[in-house]
């Protein structure tokens, strides 16, 4: 199976200032050093990067910011997340017009349309750029899950090319994968390990941010045929994906990359809050006690 994003892709955080604005120098340092620590790709303007809550024209920044630290050979996705169909087309134009490499293609939330209209929603985005594009199926979060029908109407076209899985199950992952032959990655960290023993070949990750050298060497040892070391990490890893998801995934991976000293700021947009004082000194307190060193 073809890694068309690569292995390992952070859904970065989105360092703001105290006062809320977009902080560009910190998300260039922050891309740079997930890139170090073994990311070979990042989601910018993703939920965990609070897209919800920024904007066109600070998305293009972000973007273009990343881009120009990162350099051409890293693989950056941009959120395409709307339940306003015609919105998410011009946040995939807007990628492509400013050097992302793909589009994480989320499904339309709240709405409810039907299959045939969530169908609709991914070919008015595909028609919208050349990118390749992952589907993103999170219907946790949506109320919208991405039905058999809807996957096999969309995976022949030749753009379709990957999906991030969310929806935690991996048994329907596996038919999915041989009956469709796109590329599957996990969208939930916890799972990553499971994902990959059905045919996944990455993880669309928020641990990554402070594990992604564990997680790419457990995927590593899942493919050179060692399940047993690629087992042995991904318990290792469990204590860490437990304490960057209690509690929202974002406003924890912000405060674990402030404790590695690689964001000046917590600072969040609401309805998110920063973590409390509390919140965060037992964040780090679990991070450290799993062996998680900055």
């Amino acid at each position: 199976m073809t890694k068309p994003f690569g292995t390992v892709l952070t859904a970065m955080v989105t360092p703001m200032h105290e006062g809320g604005a977009i902080d560009l120098a910190a998300s260039q340092a922050l891309a740079r050093y997930l890139v170090s620590r073994g990311c070979d790709g990042l989601v910018l303007s993703g939920t965990t990067g609070e897209a919800p809550t920024t904007h066109a024209p600070e998305k293009v920044d972000l973007l273009r910011a990343v881009r120009e630290a990162v350099g051409p050979d890293i693989t950056i996705l941009t959120g395409a997340g709307s339940n306003d169909t015609a919105h998410a087309v011009r946040m995939a134009e807007q990628g492509e017009e400013n050097g992302a490499d793909g589009i994480l293609a989320l499904t339309p939330y709240y709405s409810k349309p039907s299959q045939a209209g969530l169908v609709a929603h991914f070919r008015a985005i595909l028609g919208a750029t050349d990118l390749p594009v992952m589907i993103y199926d999170i219907p946790g979060r949506t109320a919208m899950p991405v039905s058999d029908w809807a996957l096999d109407e969309l995976a022949p076209h030749p753009r379709i090319v990957a999906v991030k899985d969310a929806t935690g199950n991996v048994q329907q992952a596996a038919e999915r994968i041989a009956r469709t032959g796109l590329a599957w990655y996990s969208g939930d960290d916890p799972l990553t390990l499971d994902f990959l023993r059905v045919g996944a070949v990455g993880v669309v990750s928020v641990s990554s941010h402070v594990a992604s050298r564990e997680i790419a060497a457990m995927i590593a040892a899942f493919e050179a045929g060692d399940d047993a070391e690629a087992t042995r990490i991904h318990e290792a890893l469990a204590p860490v994906h437990a304490s960057i998801f209690n509690g929202p995934g974002a406003t924890n991976a912000k405060s674990a990359m402030h404790w590695a000293g690689v964001i000046p700021s917590r600072a969040m947009r609401l309805p998110l809050l920063p973590a409390s004082d509390a919140e965060y000194v037992a964040l780090i307190a679990a991070l450290e006690a799993a062996g998680m060193t900055r």
